[in-house]
């Protein structure tokens, strides 16, 4: 595919300044204007329009941290931030550094996405952070500043995704914790912030749904209509470092009516025939001694799912740079921190930095395997042909164990894994590591001639309707049908509670779950709508930059890192060029998961995903029998030499069929939880005493399914003997 060459139209009239990119700038830079459309562009725009179809496919973009002050060839060290100073900051921005992005960074790949992506997707969503961080103390961030720069991105995305009629492709965005000052804390709407960003966004909300917009920052796109619906969640309330707002447990508390109102809308959806996918911010991340929302968020998001498991085809978040997934253990529902009036617990579990740094990062990224270690074995599972076959069969032994006596795959949630749920993090544009953008295939069998969204906008406009008046209905009657079920639950109970219970105040509406004999969803089994696979995209910026030198007196590439600022693998590099001089600008596939030989993934179905992380968790060959076998002959794995093969024996297609002994074993996998349990208990509550008492442990052995983890959850930034260092 060849790059083409585009402009961008900003919004703010005041800051209609340009450059040409490619070209040196000093000073503050200002993205580029629009360019006007001739005739034959317009008419070729217009046919493009018309013939739309579904692809399948749909970009995740996220955190952006454009630098207005960023300068080419400036000093990546703390407080200095590529403002000023002499060092390596490249011309599209300090690879593996902690400076923000320079606008030129933001305009190629604005783009590359146009040249390459735009007439393959369907919609976009772009998940926050489109401001640079608070980095340097000579030049603080201030309020005007970050609205009028999520003004211009909004603008060019705009632009990017629209052609002489307007928006082509929905984008679907939502808040970051840095487009907000002081950043991390935005107080209960309404407010003058929600107000601002209703127009700041005005061409990706729909109208429709602007009054609970302002309310509290959330609202949906039915990216298909009537078929699927990207949720915008707005999970600053859900955040543990906003300091403005306290849970999600308290009625007054705007994380309790997001959920309200999450609720409201997911039953919405299932009444309709309708999908669902949730995209935000801040992620749901939780490890046995982390986490980033209030537990009470937690517990709330993690029931809400389980309950819309029929609804919710998968969750999307930015924010922490690296590229890797979680998994929710709906076993973990607590309703101590559910229920209103209950009187909420203190969490055991640090609060993750707001900002992710690379130390950081690695300490999370290790504890999180560990938590995979203990993951239930999903071979022992079966799937739907098997299971169904023979439900009967089994029937009998399944009553059997009604004190907890479970076949693998009644740890998992049944053949499934419904026990589970799963959340993808992608990692960002800015380039602490390498510029990335991924783009989901999701299946649209029997979908392909189904209405595009601009079809169906563009007839519901010239017609002069709304495009869901429905929607509206069921938000304002939020509140009485809140009221109508608490009034309902008090008759069912009758006189005989105590005193003291009434007095815990209402009970939480609970999302129904799926009727029973609804089948899985999406997310659990094929069928239309379902992730199948992404492809990671990146821009290898030492490459592009064509600025490091080799000489081996400018010393090492090892990073100069901290737990609040990392200056970059060329932190003491001089630049080779005088003036810039990169090279031509371009993404390029990282990895795919359609053939990643070590991944070996089916699809991006929980169960597919659980059994990956179950392989990570692992730490020799003999913890991972019975997984996918590795293909030693078809893969490229010399990077990871001497390392463990994790997979050794059976193919991903053959699973092992629960024997007479099936009990028995299973009790054992009890036994040995229960163990992982109480030793978990004996860790202690503050995380400093964590900390020591995991450095006690022997290091975990490294396995070639880790490494790759590993690598791409640093963007193919750091080397076999650096992963190995972790």
């Amino acid at each position: 595919m060849t790059m083409k060459k585009v402009t961008w139209l900003w919004g703010i009239s005041s800051l209609l300044a340009t450059f040409v990119i490619g070209a040196p700038t000093t000073g503050a830079q200002y993205v580029l204007q629009q360019a006007s459309h001739d005739s034959s562009q317009s008419s070729q725009s217009s046919q493009s329009t018309s013939q739309r179809k579904l692809h399948g496919r749909f970009l995740h973009i996220t955190d952006l941290h454009p630098d207005e002050y960023y300068k080419v060839h400036t000093s990546t060290e703390e407080n200095i931030a590529c403002h000023r100073g002499h060092g390596p900051a490249g011309y599209y921005g300090a690879e593996t550094s902690d400076c923000d992005s320079p606008l030129e960074l933001v305009n190629a790949t604005l783009n590359w996405v146009a040249a390459n992506l735009k007439d393959e997707i369907d919609f976009v969503v772009w998940t926050g952070d489109s401001a640079r961080h608070d980095s340097d103390e000579e030049i603080p961030r201030h309020n005007k500043d970050i609205l009028a720069m999520n003004q211009r991105i909004a603008d060019a995305f705009a632009a990017t995704f629209s052609d002489d009629k307007g928006l082509v492709v929905p984008v679907v965005p939502t808040f970051g914790n840095n487009d907000i000052y002081p950043h991390n804390i935005l107080l209960p709407g309404p407010n003058d912030i929600l107000k601002t960003y209703t127009d700041v966004w005005q061409n990706f909300i729909p109208e429709e749904q602007r009054h609970s917009f302002e309310y509290g920052g959330w609202f949906y796109v039915e990216v298909i209509p009537h078929k699927l619906a990207v949720f915008s969640l707005n999970t600053l309330y859900f955040f543990d470092r906003n300091a403005g707002v306290d849970d999600c447990m308290h009625p007054s508390e705007p994380g309790y009516k997001h959920f309200d109102w999450l609720r409201v809308q997911l039953q919405f959806m299932r009444e309709r025939g309708m999908k669902a996918i949730l995209i935000g911010h801040v992620p749901p991340a939780r490890t046995s001694g982390k986490q980033l929302w209030d537990e009470t968020c937690w517990q709330k998001y993690t029931l809400w799912l389980q309950q819309y498991r029929d609804v919710v085809v998968g969750s999307l978040y930015g924010h922490m740079n690296i590229d890797h997934f979680l998994l929710q253990d709906t076993k973990d529902i607590d309703f101590s921190y559910i229920e209103s009036g209950s009187g909420q617990r203190a969490s055991i579990r640090e609060t993750i930095e707001d900002e992710i740094s690379i130390e950081s990062s690695k300490d999370y990224l290790i504890e999180l395997r560990d938590d995979w270690s203990k993951l239930p074995d999903p071979v022992q599972g079966r799937d739907l042909e098997e299971s169904e076959g023979k439900k009967k069969k089994h029937k009998g032994k399944k009553k059997k164990g009604k004190k907890g006596k479970k076949g693998g795959k009644s740890k998992l949630g049944g053949p499934f894994a419904e026990r589970y749920q799963l959340t993808f993090i992608s990692p960002s544009v800015v380039p602490n590591y390498f510029p990335s953008l991924r783009v989901f295939e999701y299946n649209i069998t029997g979908l392909e001639d189904t209405p595009t969204w601009v079809d169906t906008m563009r007839t519901l406009n010239a017609q002069g309707s709304s495009s869901s008046s429905d929607s509206e209905w069921r938000e304002l009657e939020l509140h009485d049908e809140r009221n109508l079920e608490i009034e309902k639950k008090k008759k069912k109970k009758g006189k005989g509670k105590d005193d003291d219970e009434n007095s815990k105040g209402p009970k939480v509406p609970i999302p129904e779950p799926p009727a029973k004999g609804t089948p899985p969803g999406p997310a659990y089994f094929p069928q239309p709508l379902t992730l199948k696979g992404f492809t990671q995209y990146y821009a290898n910026l030492t490459y592009i930059n064509n600025d490091v030198t080799t000489d081996s007196d400018d010393g090492d590439d090892e990073d100069v890192s901290s737990w609040s600022w990392n200056a970059g693998k060329h932190w003491n590099k001089k630049p080779k060029h005088a003036k810039p001089k990169p090279r031509e600008f371009a993404y390029e596939v990282e990895y795919t998961t359609f053939d990643d030989k070590i991944y070996k993934l089916k699809d991006l179905t929980v169960r597919s995903m659980l059994r990956l992380a179950h392989r990570i968790g692992q730490t020799s060959s003999d913890d991972a029998k019975g997984l996918v076998s590795q293909q030693d002959s078809d893969c490229d794995d010399g990077e990871y030499e001497n390392q463990i093969d994790d997979d050794d024996d059976d193919d991903d297609d053959e699973e092992t069929e629960p024997s007479d002994d099936e009990d028995d074993e299973s009790e054992s996998d009890e036994e040995e939880d229960v163990e992982a349990e109480k030793k978990k208990k004996k860790k202690g509550k503050g995380g400093k005493k964590k900390k020591k008492h995991r450095k006690g442990h022997k290091k975990r052995k490294d396995t070639k399914v880790w490494l790759h983890f590993l690598r791409h959850a640093f963007v193919s930034t750091r080397s076999t003997d650096e992963l190995r260092d972790l």
